[in-house]
């Protein structure tokens, strides 16, 4: 069944794997991202994709974003909130601005979301997926602190709030990737500096000794919004090659 389908933060990465995969099996799916011109320049590639361009960190604006999504859509079936940020300051060097900075990001892009579109979802008995990070289930060495707290307190409101929205009929499951290969990521950057150095990482690290992509990422999500996860409600998937067992 065709859905209508709202990607936060979907202009390039795991966000636009996951839009296009959507779009891909036949649904309505609107992109969201702050660049415009990053936007019309995926849509001029697939005319299919709509687009709201707007800062969901902002409360004002994503009431404005939700609105108008709904405009575009007549109704709103999915919500996955994908924005989030992981470059932050090195572990122990924490800063206030840096944990707000964070939070802002990584965890009330979604709440803000969610707030905003949680009665329209239940209309239409919806579903929300929120990508978090295998860094907010377990403690990576190295990886921010100030990442890793947001993304773990994305993942805990995302299990509780799963409960509530639960009884109306809304579904929302988290998936948690790991290390996630794509052109202009953090992984990328760094292996642009020191391939070898990544490299040894990552065999060390990961048991299947290589990067996630994007779309093994949007293919869960396909699925959690699915009828074929109906029964899916409050579940952490996390996706990271076995980094965190």
């Amino acid at each position: 069944m065709k859905k209508n389908i709202l990607v936060t933060g979907s202009s390039r990465g795991i966000g636009l794997a996951i839009a296009e995969k959507l779009l891909h099996e036949g649904n309505n799916v609107v992109l969201n991202g702050r660049n415009k011109k990053t936007l019309i320049k995926i849509k001029k590639t697939n005319p299919l994709f709509d687009y709201v361009v707007g800062d969901f960190s902002f409360p004002k604006q994503s009431k404005s974003i939700i609105r108008k999504t709904i405009k575009i859509l007549g109704k709103l079936d999915v919500l996955v909130c994908n924005i989030g940020e992981s470059k932050s300051c090195q572990p122990n060097q924490e800063t206030y601005k840096e944990w707000k900075k964070m939070f802002e990001q990584n965890f009330f892009t979604a709440t803000n979301a969610i707030e905003d579109s949680k009665k329209e979802l239940i209309r239409s008995k919806g579903s929300i997926v929120c990508i978090s990070s295998g860094a907010g289930n377990k403690f990576i060495k190295g990886a921010p602190i100030t990442y890793s707290t947001a993304k773990a307190a994305l993942t805990f409101y995302g299990k509780c709030l799963a409960h509530y929205l639960g009884n109306y009929g809304v579904r929302l499951n988290i998936v948690a990737p790991g290390n996630t290969m794509f052109k202009g990521s953090t992984w990328d950057k760094k292996i642009k500096k020191n391939k070898s150095k990544v490299k040894r990482l990552i065999k060390d690290t990961v048991p299947l000794n290589r990067f996630g992509t994007t779309e093994e990422i949007a293919d869960l999500v396909s699925y959690l919004i699915s009828d074929k996860a109906k029964f899916v409600n409050g579940s952490v998937f996390t996706v990271d090659g076995g980094q965190t067992i």
